[in-house]
């Protein structure tokens, strides 16, 4: 990995997130750094990609649109219905641009904290499951027992994050990205991990 000035990151990110998100980001970045030492991932890697994860995600929804639409970014039809989903995609484009970021495992782990993709990188899992588990999560379904898995086997906790992220979005009749539909898929069949909910 290219070296990279932590302190400026998040020196940076302290000035364009509010308090709430960037306390957020210091968390899954912590967390994401344990996880990286649990599972023998690269943990500056972690670091990195902990702290850019969402460093789109106070933009508001037209900025993010017009970044997309000026740079060629795909926006699906959910996203154009909730914009706010862009901000993985528009976060993948700040890291590389802004923050000049060229690792491609890390500007992935950025793209795909959202919904995961089928086949996930160690990094990648390692952001989506740190964002779900961070200190500062208080209310996502079965948080402990994530926790646990998450230090014990990443993908069992993966597919349960995804289980339980599927049965809450049905329950509020909210629409489901399709990724994340067949990353649950792709997860589910390949751990044959037993499902306890139809999702």
């Amino acid at each position: 990995m290219e070296t990279v000035d932590v302190r400026k990151i998040r020196k940076k990110l302290e000035k364009d997130l509010d308090h709430k998100r960037f306390e957020h980001t210091l968390g899954v970045a912590y967390t994401a750094c344990a996880l990286a030492m649990c599972h023998q991932a690269d943990i500056d890697k972690a670091q990195v990609a902990g702290l850019l994860h969402d460093c789109a995600k106070c933009m508001d929804n037209e900025r993010k649109i017009a970044i997309c639409k000026k740079q060629n970014i795909a926006i699906t039809d959910i996203e154009r219905q909730n914009p706010f989903l862009l901000h993985a995609k528009v976060g993948c484009y700040i890291a590389k641009k802004q923050f000049h970021i060229h690792d491609t495992d890390i500007l992935n782990a950025v793209l795909n904290h959202t919904t995961g993709r089928p086949g996930m990188s160690l990094l990648e899992k390692i952001i989506y499951i740190a964002d779900y588990i961070e200190p500062g999560r208080k209310h996502a379904p079965n948080l402990n027992e994530v926790r646990r898995l998450a230090f014990k086997d990443m993908d069992e906790a993966l597919v349960k994050i995804l289980q339980d992220t599927l049965v809450y979005l049905k329950s509020i009749d909210s629409p489901v990205d399709p990724a994340t539909r067949q990353t649950y898929d792709y997860y589910i069949g390949r751990n044959n991990v037993n499902n306890e909910q139809e999702v």
